[in-house]
């Protein structure tokens, strides 16, 4: 599903990602680990074309991304959940989920603000698909609220719907877990096990190892921009490199 070949980005000639390569079959989901700095949310970013690599390339489903923009990449069918909590001010949760399906409104705005009926009748077809999304993160009787008053753990779930009411092929998750409390963890792990096993390709951006270990099929790890590790999630949690990259040598002990 998800082909990056030998990506590499640098800021001020200093790596931030360096000859990066992952595969993501479809229906996987892949976790990205790493200390701080490693790189993750840069290869993130390239992968969702928030940043331009140096070198490299990114495919979904043997067709080039590289050079593609994001709103393009969006249309291809990758949807992105953000590591902060963002909301459109002055919309309730089921307005801000309804922007998710930009990609495949057929009307525009002459047809938006003179109301033809088909446009209307588009507009209730996507609330409707937002209400299903919004249920599926157990946000349905929030849909009136206005999104930006809920708690960060609901705001990051009607991130998650708004990603899921653009019907993506590829999800990319950004740390979604960061600020949760472990009751809303719990809930957002099983939200993303259901879409697992429904066959949703997933790329998992996280710090909390034992939150992806929960999650993920593969695990790829970085540190200071580069490939240290990959396979499951057991073997990559006990493998010599990946130890010395989050808890040092114990040279210092």
């Amino acid at each position: 599903m998800l082909a990056v070949s030998g990506l590499s980005k640098s800021f001020g000639g200093v790596f931030a990602v360096r000859e990066v390569s992952v595969d993501v079959p479809a229906g996987q989901t892949r976790g990205l680990i790493g200390p701080n700095g490693a790189g993750k949310s840069t290869l993130f970013n390239l992968v969702a074309g928030l940043l331009r690599p140096d070198a490299g390339s990114v495919s979904l489903d043997g067709r080039p991304l590289t050079g593609m923009p994001a709103h393009r990449r969006a249309a291809a069918g990758i949807a992105i959940v953000f590591q902060g909590a963002r909301t459109f001010p002055g919309l309730s949760c089921v307005e801000n989920v309804m922007v998710g399906a930009h990609t495949q409104a057929r009307h525009g705005f002459v047809a938006a603000a003179l109301r033809l009926p088909a446009c209307r009748r588009e507009e209730r077809s996507v609330r409707s698909a937002a209400l299903v999304a919004l249920e599926r993160v157990g946000l349905r009787e929030w849909a009136d609220v206005p999104a930006s008053s809920l708690p960060l753990g609901q705001q990051r779930r009607a991130q998650l719907a708004r990603a899921l009411c653009a019907s993506p092929r590829l999800l990319l998750l950004d740390e979604p877990a960061a600020g949760l409390r472990a009751a809303e963890r719990t809930a957002l792990a099983e939200v993303l096990e259901e879409l697992r096993s429904e066959g949703l390709t997933m790329m998992l951006v996280e710090h909390d190892v034992g939150f992806v270990s929960r999650l993920a099929d593969e695990v790829t790890v970085l540190d200071l921009g580069s490939v240290i590790a990959s396979g499951p999630p057991a073997a990559v949690r006990s493998d010599p490199a990946v130890v010395k990259a989050y808890l040092g040598d114990g040279s210092h002990a």
